[in-house]
């Protein structure tokens, strides 16, 4: 099985490990199945997610926590949350839908 190419979601400074490393997880889990499937998945979150540089705002305040200024862009199967610190949009997690986040960390 080929590799599947890095995410590079927005940029390579604007991810935290743990968000790198849960997004992999996924792809690999996915291309298990189907390595097709693995490689259309992170072409498309990556699309989504570049849209942030232009609408940093837009995803979903993170149900689970309302106070955070956290927010998620949902991408079946998985949560994007992510987080404005000075102008840089932050992809700080990715979980899959089916689990129950811990709070997203800076």
């Amino acid at each position: 099985m080929d590799p599947i190419p890095e995410i590079i979601p927005i940029s390579d400074s604007d991810r935290t490990p743990p968000a790198e490393a849960h997004f992999l997880a996924a792809l690999e889990y996915i291309s298990r199945d189907s390595p097709p499937a693995a490689i259309r998945f992170r072409d498309k979150a990556r699309a989504a997610l570049e849209q942030l540089e232009d609408f940093p705002e837009s995803g979903r305040a993170i149900p689970e926590f309302p106070d955070l200024l956290h927010r998620e862009v949902i991408l079946k199967p998985c949560r994007f949350f992510n987080r404005i610190k000075k102008d840089t949009v932050w992809i700080v997690d990715v979980w899959h839908d089916a689990q129950l986040p811990d709070q997203p960390g800076e």
